[in-house]
């Protein structure tokens, strides 16, 4: 687990029931870190591109390699410099406030981004870009987008793909959005399904624990949240 803007540069591992058990220091700020994958080496990747006044140029994701995950001193990192292709202002008109993001899945050695939408009345926007999963520097490739609706509990917060590729979620407030029966890596081209919760928090987190079963995180926030679910797909 981690901790986003404001925060020291830490990684948190936690046992099931979310007591935290061990942490790694990272050599690197925490500038606004907002999400947390791996591959199927163990190699940890950090998205630090949070971006909610839609104005960084300094975007990047940090690459903490699996033999480091027992450092008992800070933890050295490669990185992945990155730009999005259809960003021309910084920051663009409120309308275009697209280019946040807290979301982001390894794949077939890439790495995917789903944006976060601060545009009025389009909270639900999210855009799906691309990257080389390898220290660099590029131009993220447009995927394609979706849309989860346009209230604000409706905001893409979070990502994961299940260990064998057949099944990709994207987290908000108030839902688990599934996308299954997909090709490659076209995940809105399959079949979506939205899973409502019984109550809205500020979820920021989600990883599969198996096929069938979601960890989710909330922060704490207004006196409620800071909590670790399981939450069934079926």
């Amino acid at each position: 687990m981690l901790n986003d803007s404001g925060n020291a540069p830490v990684l948190f591992g936690t046992d099931h029931k979310g007591t935290i058990v061990k942490e790694l220091k990272i050599n690197a700020k925490n500038k606004d870190w907002e999400e947390l994958t791996s591959d199927p080496e163990g190699n940890l990747y950090i998205g630090d591109f949070g971006n909610n006044s839609n104005k960084r140029k300094d975007l990047h994701i940090l690459i903490v390699r699996s033999d480091s995950l027992n450092n008992a001193q800070k933890t050295d990192v490669e990185r992945i410099r990155f730009r999005y292709p259809d960003q021309k202002k910084f920051p663009p008109k409120n309308k275009n406030f697209f280019y946040d993001c807290e979301a982001m899945i390894h794949f077939k050695d890439s790495l995917y981004l789903f944006t976060k939408s601060h545009a009025k009345g389009n909270a639900g926007h999210t855009s799906l870009y691309s990257l080389p999963a390898k220290t660099g520097e590029y131009v993220a490739r447009l995927k394609g987008s979706f849309n989860t609706g346009q209230d604000t509990d409706c905001k893409v917060t979070a990502a994961d793909i299940s260990s064998d590729g057949k099944q990709m979620i994207l987290l908000t407030e108030s839902a688990v959005w599934l996308f299954t029966n997909f090709k490659d890596a076209d995940f809105f081209d399959g079949s979506v399904t939205k899973l409502p919760f019984h109550h809205t928090s500020q979820k920021e987190g989600a990883c599969f624990k198996d096929d069938n079963t979601l960890y989710i995180t909330d922060e704490k926030a207004h006196g409620t949240g800071g909590y670790l679910y399981a939450f069934k797909l079926r």
